[in-house]
C-alpha cells in the first residue's frame, strides 16, 4: 500500500520588483504549510521581467517609475497605497518611498544559480526584502552578493559569478520560455507543468489547488503501482466541479 505523500511541483514565474509576487509568495507559503501533512510541494522560481528596459547602473525611485507608467504622481500614490495596505494585511512591510527601480536580470541570474543548491527560496525572499523594505539596488552586484551571503552563499564566489557570463544564456532562455508559454503577467503559478494559476490568489485557493493535484498524483501513483486500475485512478483524479484558475491581482508595475 502506498504511504508516501504525493509530490506536486510548482514553478512560480515572478519578478523581484513585483508587489503582487511578494504578496502571492506569502499567501502560497501559508497554503503549503496548511497541506504539509498531505502533499509535498517542490517550488522552483522562474524569471520574468516587468521592466526589462530598466537601467542596471542608474536606478530611479520606484515612485517615479510608477508615475511614468500609470499617468502621474497621483495615480502612482494611489497604486502604491493599495499594494502597501494589502501587503500589511499579509504581514509584509513595504517601504515603496525608498524602493529603487532597477534592472532585475542579474537578480534572476543569481536565482538561476541557486536552483540546485537549496538556497533559492531563501534568496528569493531576501531579494524581495532588499527591494521592498530595505531600499537597495537589486541590480548592483555587491548588493546581490551581500544578499546571497545573507542566506549562506559564499560572497566572493557570487561576486565572481556575477562578473562572468555564467547563467546569462540560461536565464535568457527561461525568460523566452515565459513568453512562449503565454505568461504575460506575474505571479503565475504553474502546477505540475500543466495547470497555470495567475495572480496573488488567497491561501485557501492555493491550498485547494494543491490538494486537488495531490489527489490526482496519488491516484496516478496508485495506478502505476497496481493498487487500482487506471480507469479508477482517472475517476478519482477527475475535477468535474468546474473549479479552475481565476485572474486576481497580478504584477503590472
Amino acid at each position: 500500500m502506498t504511504t508516501a505523500r504525493p509530490v506536486v511541483d510548482v514553478e512560480v514565474w515572478s519578478d523581484v520588483i513585483c508587489p503582487w509576487c511578494y504578496i502571492g509568495k506569502r499567501r502560497f507559503e501559508r497554503a503549503v504549510a496548511e497541506v504539509a501533512g498531505e502533499v509535498d510541494v517542490r517550488v522552483t522560481y522562474r524569471p520574468y521581467q516587468l521592466d526589462p528596459s530598466a537601467s542596471a547602473t542608474a536606478p530611479i525611485p520606484a515612485v517615479e517609475g510608477y508615475a511614468r507608467k500609470f499617468g502621474g504622481p497621483e495615480q502612482a500614490t494611489a497604486i502604491i497605497a493599495k499594494v502597501t495596505s494589502v501587503a500589511a494585511e499579509d504581514g509584509i512591510e513595504f517601504r515603496m518611498d525608498r524602493a529603487l527601480r532597477a534592472n532585475t536580470f542579474d537578480a534572476h541570474r543569481l536565482l538561476w544559480l541557486t536552483t540546485a543548491t537549496g538556497h533559492q527560496e531563501a534568496l528569493k525572499q531576501r531579494l524581495l526584502e532588499a527591494y521592498f523594505t530595505d531600499g537597495l539596488n537589486v541590480a548592483d552586484h555587491q548588493v546581490l552578493a551581500d544578499c546571497a551571503a545573507d542566506v549562506g552563499l559564499d560572497h566572493d564566489a557570487i561576486v565572481r559569478f556575477l562578473a562572468s557570463d555564467d547563467g546569462v544564456v540560461e536565464t535568457r532562455a527561461e525568460l523566452d520560455e515565459a513568453r512562449e508559454i503565454g505568461i504575460t503577467a506575474v505571479p503565475t503559478y504553474v502546477f505540475g507543468g500543466t495547470w497555470a494559476v495567475p495572480g496573488a490568489q488567497d491561501s485557501d485557493t492555493f491550498a485547494l489547488v494543491l490538494r486537488r493535484l495531490g489527489a490526482k498524483r496519488a491516484a496516478a501513483d496508485a495506478a502505476a503501482s497496481g493498487e487500482v486500475c487506471a480507469d479508477e485512478a482517472c475517476a478519482v483524479a477527475a475535477s468535474s466541479d468546474g473549479f479552475g484558475p481565476r485572474p486576481d491581482e497580478v504584477g503590472t508595475v
